[in-house]
């Protein structure tokens, strides 16, 4: 029903305009409703007003009341214009499809048309590419971020899981290494210990996935600990552990071997970290003073050992290899970067990024050892747990330095991530690890999707297990072999020793593994992580 045209006769204020003007964008137009709702407006209005005489004040209200008569029996309903409403999931796996589309390194390519009525896990688990065997998301994004920073829920060891016997199924958990500090430590197991069973259970190929998921909460452990002198196995133990929130440092040791005339800096490094949270560069602080102590001392040769680190940030990475490398010049490549063609066009039109950050330099350090060593050479032992950015680091030097690999096989990634989420967002908590680009050295080189081949092979499997950083532990004294040219020493390297067929690692199980992180403060991470958290909330 229309409104009466002498109506409008009357001078209203821009308010009721405005309001009937909001109306009406939100219902038919020429529909009763529509009006309804204009004369309701009307109406309240009306008697504030200031009418010039009382003919038209009645004549209006009469007018009135027979179109709200009318209203009543009018049944015409409004459109429905909202969008309408999405559960959680849905608003999550809008955001994971929009950041992927910008950021994936496979991004023409992703599963545009998988169901965003799946979880979320589920849903960024569609939209991978075959080949992606790395990247990751959480639910929790916190937990995330400090997992990449080794902080975790633990009792405080790494280990290696062997197949007891061809003629079983039963599985042991030897320990490779204790964590400082830790429960572990508390109760004095040391490296080489053999855990058997969990909360009374023998661990088997059948349920050591299950049981070992139980080293995060309370838990028993029976285990024989090892006798390195004697090479042998104490009678069985059982205690009780109760793990804690472990923030562990990956500068794990260092130390100086005078060994055949030669001064050996030998270091473990187990992942790659700045500092024990996202802004802190303690670790990285760490590592230049342990460099500038082997400077100091006037190492003429250096053993990097890798084998427990699976990678991690980039920006560690490159610290590390600032300090090994030889040449100074701060022009220099440590690693080409490969995004996306979208990214790529993103960063070089940012004024803040530009060309050049498609080029990472290395970083001038006072505390470098390449220039200073007798030969520039770095020797590094590797395990196939030696990962992502650790490889980096390899690559990264093979164009300036000569590089020997001592162990095994290493795993073979060259590509790299950072971490996705939305700290302001507090209907979305989940965390994202997509890869995002790939990465070569100063000479284009990025071929080592298989791993690195060592120079020096040798599997490092056995049960009889020296203190890490002794000379006749097999991988240092392999390494100590090379540098002095006199054959591996002590009684490991002697004996004729039994290789087991490892089914796992404890490495396997963390987040952090087989990981190259881009720096969260990184302009690029930093940055446009912002810009597309912004545009996906409009």
């Amino acid at each position: 029903m229309p409104l009466p045209n002498s109506l409008f006769n009357i001078s209203f204020p821009e308010k009721i305009k405005f309001q009937i003007a909001a109306v009406g964008r939100n219902l038919p137009k020429n529909s009763s409703y529509y009006y309804c709702h204009s004369f309701l407006l009307l109406l309240s209005e009306l008697a504030s007003m200031n009418l010039k005489n009382s003919h038209r004040f009645f004549l209006t209200l009469i007018t009135l009341a027979i179109f709200a008569a009318a209203c009543d029996n009018d049944k015409v309903e409004p459109a429905n214009t909202e969008t309408p409403p999405i559960n959680k999931d849905e608003y999550v796996n809008n955001w994971i499809l929009k950041n992927m589309q910008y950021y994936y390194y496979w991004n023409t390519r992703i599963q545009v048309n998988a169901d965003k009525a799946q979880t979320p896990d589920q849903y960024f688990a569609d939209l991978l590419v075959d080949q992606d065997r790395f990247s990751w998301i959480q639910d929790n994004y916190q937990e995330l971020l400090n997992s990449l920073n080794g902080v975790s829920k633990e009792p405080g060891f790494e280990f290696v899981l062997y197949r007891d016997s061809e003629q079983n199924s039963n599985v042991i958990c030897q320990i490779v290494y204790i964590k400082p500090n830790s429960p572990a430590a508390r109760i004095l197991l040391n490296r080489g210990t053999v855990i058997t069973h969990i909360n009374g259970r023998q661990l088997t190929m059948s349920n050591y996935k299950t049981l070992l998921a139980s080293l995060s909460r309370n838990h028993s452990l029976t285990y024989h600990k090892y006798k390195f002198w004697n090479e042998s196995f104490a009678e069985p133990v059982s205690r009780n552990i109760v793990p804690v929130e472990y923030t562990e440092n990956p500068n794990y040791l260092h130390k100086i071997i005078d060994k055949g005339g030669r001064k050996i800096g030998y270091f473990i490094y187990n992942f790659f970290a700045n500092g024990p949270t996202s802004d802190s560069e303690q670790y990285n602080d760490e590592m230049d003073q342990i460099f500038a102590q082997f400077k100091a001392e006037g190492i003429s040769d250096m053993v990097v050992d890798l084998r427990f680190n699976s990678g991690g940030n980039e920006k560690a990475a490159n610290n590390l290899a600032s300090l090994l490398r030889n040449g100074t010049s701060t022009e220099s490549i440590f690693a080409k970067r490969k995004f996306n063609s979208t990214l790529t066009d993103e960063i070089i039109k940012d004024p803040e990024l530009g060309p050049d950050y498609l080029d990472s330099k290395f970083i001038t350090k006072t505390a470098n050892i390449g220039n200073h060593l007798a030969v520039p050479r770095i020797y590094f032992l590797t395990s196939q747990k030696t990962a992502s950015a650790s490889e980096l680091v390899i690559n990264s030097l093979k164009p300036f330095m000569d590089v020997v690999l001592i162990g095994n096989t290493t795993y073979g990634k060259n590509v790299g991530s950072f971490s996705l989420y939305d700290d302001e967002d507090s209907a979305n908590t989940w965390g994202m690890q997509p890869i995002v680009l790939k990465m070569s050295n100063s000479r284009g080189e990025s071929d080592y999707e298989e791993g690195f081949t060592p120079n020096v092979v040798d599997l490092d499997n056995s049960l009889l297990l020296r203190p890490l950083g002794d000379p006749e532990e097999r991988l240092l004294s392999l390494a100590i072999a090379e540098i002095t040219g006199n054959p591996a020493g002590g009684r490991i390297a002697a004996k004729k020793q039994k290789g087991f067929q490892a089914v796992g690692h404890s490495l396997d199980l963390k987040r952090r593994s087989f990981r190259l992180v881009m720096d969260k403060n990184d302009p690029l991470t930093k940055g446009l992580r912002e810009k597309i958290n912004v545009s996906t909330k409009h």
